[in-house]
């Protein structure tokens, strides 16, 4: 048990029997009447941010998650087979607990959050940049832009499509932001 004096970002709670995880909080101590925090929840099943409000010592009970390392090995009906990197355990999972599980690649490393009292896995975190190459793009044209940030979409080797800058062609070999899916940079 802890309590809301122990509230850090990234700390797994139990609330209302489900798991979040905190996003944000903020100890508020008003002139008049008790202190509270004011927290910010991340849902681990379905990935929604909910707002709550603590009061100030209250008994929370606190998730033990573990990251493990993990390698994809590949997709099928069954799911997303993966290879724990220190005892060669196979696991399969649902798309649905994988974020942005069209950027990952044959051979790849993940993180997966594993509730470390009954084995769960929570998530798969796939790396913050993935390096993927351009296998279909239009060519971009000199001169047909209206701003200096033009973008294009292209499909690259695993069947995603990002927006990439007119610049790049296919072939290419680029850097995926795998948090927010944009286009970091190419790759030489």
């Amino acid at each position: 048990m802890a309590t809301t004096a122990d509230f850090k970002n990234g700390l797994f709670i139990e609330y209302n029997g489900k798991i979040y995880t905190i996003v944000q909080f903020q100890h508020v101590k008003p002139g008049k009447g008790g202190a509270f925090v004011r927290t910010k929840l991340k849902s681990i099943e379905t990935g929604k941010v909910i707002e709550n409000t603590f009061n100030a010592g209250v008994k929370v009970n606190v998730v033990r998650v573990e990251r493990r390392p993990y390698q994809f090995l590949y997709n099928d009906d069954l799911g997303y087979h993966f290879m724990h990197q220190e005892t060669f355990e196979q696991i399969t999972i649902g798309e649905h607990m994988i974020d942005n599980a069209d950027l990952l690649k044959e051979g790849q490393y993940v993180e997966m959050m594993v509730e470390a009292e009954n084995e769960n896995i929570l998530t798969c975190e796939l790396p913050p940049f993935v390096e993927m190459e351009v296998t279909y793009t239009e060519p971009g044209l000199k001169g047909d832009t209206a701003s200096s940030t033009a973008l294009k979409p292209a499909t690259v080797e695993t069947g995603a499509t990002i927006n990439v800058p007119l610049f790049i062609n296919t072939g290419d070999k680029i850097k995926i932001d795998t948090r927010t899916r944009e286009y970091a940079e190419r790759v030489k």
